[in-house]
C-alpha cells in the first residue's frame, strides 16, 4: 500500500503545476532579490512590465524575453505594477523599495523585492 500511495505521489507531482518563469518554478529560482520594471507602451495607458532575476543567458532564454507562466500553464501578462507585484507577492517576495528613471523619453519604474525567509 506504501509503494502505491508513493506511485501516485509521483505521478501527481509530474502534472502539478506552479508559477515558472521559462518553466523554472519561482519558488525554485535561486535568488533573494528581484527587480520589476515597467516601462511606457507608446500612446498606450498600459506598461510593459519584465521581470529581472539576474538571470544568466545560459539558465534562461531570453531571445523572446522572460515567459512567466500560472500555475495552469498558461502565460502571465501583467495589467500594471501592482498586478505584477502581487503576483511576485504571491510566490514569496515582498516589497522593498521603487525608485523611477527615465528610459528613452518615457518615465521607467522599478520596484525592487526581496524573497521571504
Amino acid at each position: 500500500m506504501k509503494k502505491l500511495a508513493l506511485i501516485l505521489g509521483i505521478f501527481a507531482s509530474n502534472f502539478a503545476f506552479s508559477q515558472t518563469v521559462n518553466d523554472v518554478p519561482i519558488k525554485d529560482i535561486n535568488v533573494d532579490y528581484v527587480q520589476i520594471i515597467g516601462t511606457g507602451r507608446g500612446l498606450s495607458t498600459k506598461l510593459n512590465v519584465r521581470l529581472d532575476f539576474g538571470q544568466d543567458t545560459k539558465s534562461f532564454s531570453l531571445k523572446n524575453g522572460l515567459k512567466i507562466k500560472d500555475e495552469r500553464g498558461i502565460a502571465v501578462k501583467f495589467n500594471s505594477m501592482i498586478d505584477a507585484l502581487n503576483f511576485m507577492s504571491s510566490n514569496g517576495y515582498e516589497f522593498q523599495f521603487a525608485y523611477t528613471s527615465k528610459e528613452n523619453d518615457d518615465d521607467a519604474l522599478y520596484y525592487i523585492l526581496k524573497k521571504r525567509k
